[in-house]
């Protein structure tokens, strides 16, 4: 007998659309590609031919058209990988349960997310304004024990971090698809922006060897080269819900060098048509 679930488990609004993204399963497209801030999905849409779908509430602000005959959503998850949660499992509702009699479909399908982010690099040679394709991400967040993760900490090397670690795979595919042209390499996923990230700005935090001891981390042969909030919670939850992922990032700051982006929405810009082009092999 296939499992109901509950409408406390899977909550629907009065349209009949899940919660928080507010999206029914017709508004979707099997390639999805999700960025952080709201104001960033028209940045990605303005290159769409067409945009036949526009819902948003609260940070989830979702955009769904065609580019070179390619359905494609575009959805904005907000800051961090609480939120990455939220859009995971609800999207994954969406396309594998029947939201009528709330029960799991007999045929499972598979998405594509392909996030463009923003990070900081880890490393010196790393330049601002450079594209990393994250092949495996390193979650100091903390979500991966809520998913029965097993703690990865002494395995990577970390004997003193506050939370457990566990770690997450891209689509190899999509790497190669997505990212071909990119510096590949390992992201650090946080759990805030201050002091899980190293930076004390009135309250001081003694992190002074943080950033120089992630730099010098790797997952097999791969080097540790930026750090974000989002990308091992997204790997981590495609791989346990059967989907595909990559994650894209600008790096807007050097950690080791304290530089910044003197052009962050021209950066931007350019990784948004890069990953489009990879995407839709059209001229953007």
């Amino acid at each position: 007998m296939k499992r109901v679930f509950k409408e406390s488990e899977l909550i629907l609004n009065d349209r009949g659309a899940v919660y928080h993204l507010n999206l029914l399963p017709n508004e979707i497209a099997d390639t999805i590609i999700t960025v952080g801030d709201p104001q960033r999905v028209k940045k990605v849409s303005q290159y769409f031919d067409t945009v036949d779908i526009k819902r948003k509430k609260r940070e989830f602000k979702t955009h769904t058209g065609t580019l070179n005959g390619m359905r494609i959503s575009v959805i904005s998850t907000g800051i961090g990988s609480d939120n990455i949660d939220i859009v995971l499992n609800e999207l994954d509702a969406l396309v594998n349960i029947d939201l009528e009699t709330r029960t799991e479909k007999d045929e499972l399908k598979s998405l594509n997310f392909i996030r463009i982010g923003t990070s900081g690099g880890l490393r010196e040679g790393i330049d601002i304004e450079s594209f990393v394709v994250n092949t495996h991400a390193i979650g100091m967040d903390g979500l991966g024990s809520y998913y029965g993760e097993a703690d990865e900490s002494k395995k990577l090397g970390i004997h003193d971090s506050p939370l457990p670690l566990y770690t997450g795979e891209a689509s190899q595919q999509l790497v190669e698809t997505i990212g071909r042209r990119m510096i590949k390499g390992v992201g650090i996923t946080a759990g805030g922006f201050y002091a899980p990230q190293g930076r004390s700005i009135r309250y001081r935090v003694d992190h002074d060897k943080f950033i120089s001891n992630l730099s010098s981390l790797s997952v097999g042969k791969i080097d540790v080269t930026n750090m974000e909030m989002e990308t091992a919670a997204l790997y981590m939850l495609a791989k346990k819900l059967g989907h595909n992922a990559v994650s894209c990032n600008v790096i807007l700051a050097n950690r080791v060098t304290g530089i910044f982006s003197q052009m962050p929405g021209e950066s931007v810009d350019r990784l948004i048509r890069s990953v489009l082009q990879e995407l839709t092999h059209s001229m953007i």
